[in-house]
C-alpha cells in the first residue's frame, strides 16, 4: 500500500479502472490529469500492489466540513486479493493522521455486496439518497441504468470499528416483528407499506447480472429502491445496519 504521484503510476490506475468498469479507453472514472492535480495538492491517491503489480487504487479529496472530512471519489480493486478492504483501512489511517473525523463516499444501493461491505464491515451509514447522481453511465457495471447513489458517512472515531481482516460484521439488532417493505418475488421488486418503527428493505442478489439479462426488471428495482429507501431517508429515517447480508435496516426517529 502506498501513495501514488508519478505519471506512469497514474496511467496504470486509469488502465486498472477501465478494466474493472469495462469502460472504453479514455472513459475511466478519473483521469491521469485529475489524479496528478489531486495528489500534488495533498489529496489521497493510493494504490495496492501484489508482487509489484497494481491490483487496486483509490482517489479521495478533502471535503466540507473543512478540516474534518475526506470524500472518497472512486475505489476499484481486482477480485480475490482483499485489496479493497486494505485500501479502506489505509485511507482511514491516512485521514486520521491528518486530523480528519469522517470519510464519505457514494455507492449504488442496489449492489448487495457493496452494501454489506460498507455497512456491516466498515460501519458506515447511508445518510442521503441521491437520484441519478452521475447521470446515465453505459459501462459494464452500470449498464446504462440511472446512477442513483447512497451517500455514506464513515465516522472514524466511532467505537468498535471492525477490522475486516477477521471477517466480523457490525452487529445490528432487528426487532423480531420488523416488517419487510421491499422484497423480491420472481425476480421483481414488491413494495409494501408499514408504519413500524423499524423496517427491512431487501436488496436484489445480483443487480449487475440482472441489468444484462433483464433490463426491465433492473429498472423496476431502481425505481422501487428510489421510492422506498429514498423516501424513508427523505422523511428523516436512519439506516442503522445491513442484516443477514440481504437487507437494509431502517429505523424511524433514531440515530445511526
Amino acid at each position: 500500500m502506498r501513495e501514488l504521484h508519478e505519471l506512469g503510476e497514474l496511467e496504470d490506475v486509469v488502465a486498472l479502472f477501465e478494466g474493472i468498469w469495462g469502460s472504453t479507453p479514455g472513459s475511466s472514472p478519473v483521469s491521469v490529469e485529475q489524479m496528478r492535480a489531486l495528489a500534488h495538492a495533498g489529496n489521497y491517491v493510493a494504490g495496492a500492489f501484489e508482487d509489484d503489480r497494481l491490483v487496486g487504487a483509490s482517489v479521495a479529496f478533502f471535503a466540507a466540513p473543512v478540516g474534518e472530512s475526506l470524500h472518497s471519489h472512486v475505489t476499484g480493486a481486482l477480485p480475490g486479493r482483499r485489496a479493497g478492504p486494505a485500501l479502506k483501512l489505509h485511507q482511514r489511517e491516512w485521514a486520521l493522521a491528518r486530523g480528519l473525523r469522517r470519510i464519505t463516499w457514494t455507492f449504488d444501493p442496489l449492489v448487495r455486496r457493496n452494501a454489506h461491505f460498507n455497512l456491516a464491515k466498515l460501519g458506515g451509514r447511508p445518510v442521503e439518497y441521491l437520484t441519478s447522481f452521475y447521470g446515465r453511465m453505459d459501462d459494464a457495471i452500470n449498464g446504462g441504468d440511472d446512477t442513483d447513489r447512497a451517500l455514506v458517512v464513515w465516522e472514524l472515531d466511532r467505537p468498535g470499528h471492525p477490522d475486516h481482516s477477521d471477517g466480523r460484521d457490525d452487529a445490528v439488532v432487528v426487532p423480531a416483528d420488523a416488517p419487510t417493505v421491499l422484497w423480491e418475488r420472481e425476480g421483481l421488486p414488491v413494495v409494501g407499506h408499514s408504519d413500524a418503527a423499524t423496517v427491512l428493505i431487501d436488496v436484489p442478489p445480483d443487480i449487475e447480472s440482472l441489468r444484462r439479462t433483464d433490463p426491465g426488471a433492473a429498472k423496476a428495482w431502481r425505481l422501487a429502491m428510489r421510492e422506498v429507501l429514498g423516501g424513508l431517508l427523505a422523511e428523516g429515517a436512519r439506516v442503522t445496519g445491513f442484516h443477514a447480508r440481504t437487507s437494509y435496516v431502517v429505523t424511524r426517529g433514531a440515530t445511526a
